[in-house]
């Protein structure tokens, strides 16, 4: 005789209402600040013909990413800081667990794509107009968003079709997988190995794809030992190795375990840096460093 959950109700964020006004004023600057930050960076890459170039196309997905990331999850979470509204219902919270795994799955795989795009440019200079010609790039581009989908379609499935009868307050302030899946009233075993060993399996063919590009730089600049070499290389690549650090460092401590390590405090701490930090990060890290792109928003923001 027991129930079905028909909604969750997410009890992540502090309850004092002095503690909540104060976090709603800073996610929201936040949210704010990463909205501004990718908007111009898209609008400049866009209108800008400089930046038509394979490495600003796919720095332009991965600022559409960071739009979407805090998108799916901040709005819910604001809401229920200054509106006490923390519930949310059983389809809402698939939707949104299925968008945010789409949009990280598809990230994780970009960023590899952008290695290789670092690759061409530091290992076959001359040859790179035409390896990374415009149907290559999407191609590439098409790949991440599909995979990054279909990932996002198997683990949703996996999760959201076990039985939920008992308990159905989330200790996170969004649908994620180790807190849900706390909450389900069947045997999460089987299933829990199915995602880590498809996770593992494409998380680990994105991570050997960066790093295996990297190695080839690495020894493509020891064989050159020209002056300057090492100054140039950081410039092209030390941004987006940065970020890569940043985004699969969260992502891992987060994902990349089993349920019963899962801790509700730390894991808010880390969900908020790769959830709301990271996409806010990610134009100033990878995009505002590069002279181009500083030439080219200043010409936005002017006109």
């Amino acid at each position: 005789n027991l129930s079905t959950v028909s909604e969750f109700v997410f009890v992540g964020l502090s309850d004092a209402p002095e503690i909540r006004l104060l976090l709603f004023v800073l996610f929201l600057l936040i949210y704010l600040a990463t909205m501004t930050g990718n908007i111009t960076l898209l609008v400049a890459i866009s209108t800008e013909s400089q930046l038509h170039s394979p490495m600003y196309f796919f720095l332009g997905n991965l600022s559409l990413l960071d739009l979407l990331c805090p998108t799916i999850t901040v709005p819910k979470m604001l809401g229920a800081l200054l509106l006490e509204h923390k519930k949310i219902s059983f389809s809402g919270c698939l939707f949104q667990h299925f968008s945010l795994i789409a949009v990280v799955g598809t990230e994780i795989f970009l960023l590899a794509v952008m290695a290789y795009d670092r690759y061409v440019a530091v290992c076959h200079p001359l040859r790179y107009p035409s390896i990374m010609n415009t149907k290559l790039c999407a191609q590439l581009a098409l790949g991440t968003w599909a995979t990054g989908l279909l990932n996002s379609l198997l683990h949703t499935s996996l999760v959201f079709t076990l039985s939920f009868c008992g308990p159905n307050k989330i200790q996170q302030y969004y649908c994620d997988i180790p807190p849900v899946l706390a909450l389900s009233c069947s045997s999460t075993h089987s299933r829990e190995l199915v995602i880590l060993v498809v996770a593992g399996v494409l998380g680990s063919s994105a991570c050997v794809l960066t790093v295996v590009s990297y190695i080839y730089i690495l020894l493509e600049i020891l064989a050159r030992n020209s002056p300057g070499i090492w100054l140039k290389a950081f410039s092209t690549c030390g941004s987006h190795l940065t970020v890569v650090c940043l985004f699969y460092g969260a992502t891992i401590c987060t994902y990349v375990r089993p349920s019963f390590t899962y801790s509700p405090h730390r894991d808010r701490v880390v969900s908020m840096l790769y959830g709301m930090l990271t996409p806010l990060l990610n134009p100033i890290i990878y995009s505002l460093r590069n002279k181009e792109v500083k030439c080219a928003l200043k010409r936005v923001i002017s006109q």
